[in-house]
């Protein structure tokens, strides 16, 4: 695209220079989760923020790949690890983003002013053909929009574009829940397939959320799918993609899914709690972000944790749980458990057990 097309592509997009896209990480930079095998059903894992939908279609990883456009460097993959040539009525294998509510009040839905929004990304896949993405609005009685792309060329990145028209019928709840779904499907039983594309958001039918769709990315363990430089923005035009820093993205990811590993340290220490019995302790564990909401919680293998005890002897952790009623990030009550010798009212620390792959996250995603 020249410089004076870009100039009028954002001079069309009725959106601000900065702050434009709604998407988060949608360079796919930020993979806090690590590659995630043997998917056969919802997983978070690759880059933050995007999620795996799988229901009785074969079996999937998916991973942060160093396969990417110009101008990028990574992108969310997809890979099929056991086939289902043959999916069943109900089957279904999508791709899910969901923002929450109060990110979205300038789109002005259930008004008469409501503004279109447009969808631009790259994507990449051996499976040349017909895909469709849905746009569906929790709130407003899971209303959906459903159009398609095509990819026309094998393992080659395209440039896709899809705009939505306004919804006047129905509100955005102005809240931290679901508020807007989107979906890239991949594979789709006849359930889903018996309806038509929608270009503008009506009432939900399970046969038009793949109507059209003409790839099962499922059929063949030598599939793949890649997607990166997913944007969101106001208006009737795809403009240029906002790059943003990687310490933004990161903190934007975090709101959602903070992970802290250990670094490459076997006994790496996580936090400092007070012993309240033989068998238990519990202290404050900080966050570097406010979370999403307050029913987080926490996603560890308990058995790469302990706690350290008066005579320096390591004391395996059996269990671990964080209060259901925290959020703020200097306010979080961390409770583990073990089979004993710890002394009530001594300090000890929450460790990794000699093990480089420890690792404590919470979970306030959608």
């Amino acid at each position: 695209m020249s410089k004076a097309a870009e100039l009028a592509a954002l001079i069309g997009s009725q959106s601000a220079l900065s702050n434009r896209n709604l998407i988060i990480n949608g360079a796919m930079q930020v993979a806090q989760r690590g590659d995630v095998t043997g998917i056969t059903g919802e997983s978070y894992g690759g880059p933050d923020r995007f999620e795996l939908n799988a229901s009785n279609i074969g079996t999937f990883t998916i991973s942060q790949s160093s396969t990417a456009p110009t101008g990028f460097k990574k992108s969310w993959k997809v890979d099929c690890t056991t086939a289902d040539a043959s999916p069943a009525s109900g089957d279904l294998l999508r791709v899910s983003y969901r923002i929450e509510g109060q990110d979205l009040q300038q789109l002005a839905y259930g008004t008469s002013g409501a503004k279109a929004v447009t969808l631009s990304f790259y994507v990449r896949s051996n499976k040349t053909g017909t895909y469709n993405v849905q746009f569906q609005q929790i709130d407003n009685s899971y209303k959906q929009a459903v159009l398609s792309y095509t990819i026309s060329s094998a393992d080659t990145w395209e440039f896709k574009s899809i705009t939505v028209p306004g919804d006047t019928s129905g509100l955005i709840n102005d809240d931290n829940g679901d508020g807007l779904a989107l979906f890239w499907i991949l594979g789709a039983g006849s359930t889903f397939t018996s309806g038509s594309e929608r270009s503008t958001y009506t009432a939900f039918a399970n046969g038009d959320v793949a109507p059209t769709q003409t790839v099962n990315l499922a059929d063949n363990t030598a599939n793949e799918w890649m997607i990166t430089g997913v944007q969101l923005e106001l208006g009737e035009q795809a403009t240029p993609f906002e790059h943003r820093l990687f310490g933004d993205e990161l903190r934007r990811c975090q709101r959602y899914y903070e992970r802290h590993d250990t670094v490459g340290v076997n006994f790496a220490r996580f936090a400092t709690l007070q012993c309240i019995g033989t068998t238990g302790a519990f202290g404050l564990f900080d966050f570097k972000v406010n979370k999403r909401t307050e029913a987080v919680a926490i996603d560890t293998d308990v058995s790469k944790l302990a706690l350290t005890s008066s005579d320096n002897n390591i004391q395996n952790a059996t269990a671990i749980s964080i209060d259901g009623n925290c959020k703020s990030f200097s306010n979080c009550t961390l409770s583990v458990s073990t089979a004993g010798n710890l002394s009530a009212g001594d300090a000890t620390q929450l460790i990794a057990r000699n093990d480089l792959n420890a690792y404590i996250a919470v979970d306030a995603e959608l």
